[in-house]
């Protein structure tokens, strides 16, 4: 079921919420994230994030444990398993990107961290330091992507589940006896999460495209063939400009986004200036769908001896 939606009762102080792109993206003046917010002033800002699905804070001059503490109201916060942080913070990621540490891997359509069985509510990225031209960041709303769908394709994908795994950060490890271990072990540790392809989001209600290029790999109990044709045309939902939003940064604003009606893509185009930001990364629930699942029977290929049983595989077996 559904949370109950934030209260929209005005908040205390004179906060303002600009609306900034047609499918999401607002901009919150009036609000200092330095001290405590009151209440209602929290909800209003809970209720924008619902509503516009990213919102902007501009001109925070705030501390890295000041931007903690603003994330704790919304949630635990998180450590990432692979991305960089300071042994003494392992919840705050410092991207510090120039000439010798160059931008890697989020150059491409995602949300965050989908491979965990529970993915993240939400992120709050805060510039620091920024180029004086280029590193941008894309955001595209996946309910509007959802909500742009043919009515039959809706349907289609509806009650389908995929599968999500850590695959980017597999390159990470050598291929020498103790990596392989070590691989190993995060493989135990996040092994792949099975999510609906269209899941409910749990306070707004809306229907959203839960699916990304760079950590979805099939989809679940699909033909390969098949489940990669419907995987890249959800994948191009992203792409098409109406649903997006494209931020430029500027020093001291944070940007705060739902992770789980949003994908964004940072560009790497600012590349070899310098670039540094601070996220933290605010703990979800597990993904949820108000469609059942669809029955493997339905989804299986008809081609063969496969249309008959995927549990049979022809005597084939791990051996010891």
């Amino acid at each position: 079921m559904s949370q109950t939606m934030p209260t929209e009762a005005a908040p205390a102080t004179d906060i303002s919420i600009r609306k900034v792109g047609a499918a999401c993206g607002a901009e919150i003046t009036g609000v200092d994230l330095s001290g405590d917010l009151d209440e209602r002033t929290f909800a209003a800002i809970q209720g924008a994030l619902v509503e516009h699905q990213v919102i902007v804070f501009r001109d925070q001059d705030i501390s890295t444990e000041e931007q903690k503490a603003f994330g704790r109201r919304f949630g635990e916060l998180t450590v990432h398993p692979f991305a960089p942080s300071d042994s003494e913070a392992p919840d705050l990621i410092v991207f510090d990107n120039d000439a010798d540490n160059p931008p890697w891997g989020t150059d491409v359509w995602h949300s965050d961290e989908t491979f965990r069985a529970e993915p993240p509510l939400g992120t709050m990225l805060r510039a620091l330091i920024v180029p004086d031209y280029g590193g941008d960041t894309l955001f595209a709303s996946m309910a509007a992507a959802y909500e742009g769908l043919s009515d039959h394709m809706q349907k289609f994908v509806s009650g389908l589940e995929a599968i999500h795994d850590f695959k980017p950060f597999r390159q990470l490890f050598d291929d020498d006896a103790e990596s392989r271990a070590k691989l190993r072990q995060f493989e135990d540790r996040y092994p792949p999460a099975v999510h609906p392809v269209v899941r409910t989001h749990p306070v707004s209600g809306r229907k959203v495209l839960f699916v990304n290029p760079q950590f979805t790999i099939a989809i679940k109990g699909m033909d390969e063939a098949e489940s990669r044709a419907v995987l890249e045309l959800l994948f191009h939902q992203a792409e098409i400009p109406e649903y997006q939003y494209r931020h430029h940064w500027m020093p001291n604003t944070l940007v705060f986004w739902d992770n789980r009606s949003l994908q964004h893509y940072a560009i790497h185009d600012y590349y070899p200036n310098r670039r540094k930001l601070e996220r933290i990364t605010i703990k979800g629930d597990r993904p949820y769908s108000d469609i059942p699942a669809i029955d493997a029977d339905v989804i299986r290929t008809r081609k063969g001896a496969r249309a008959i049983s995927q549990s049979a595989h022809g005597g084939h077996a791990p051996k010891e």
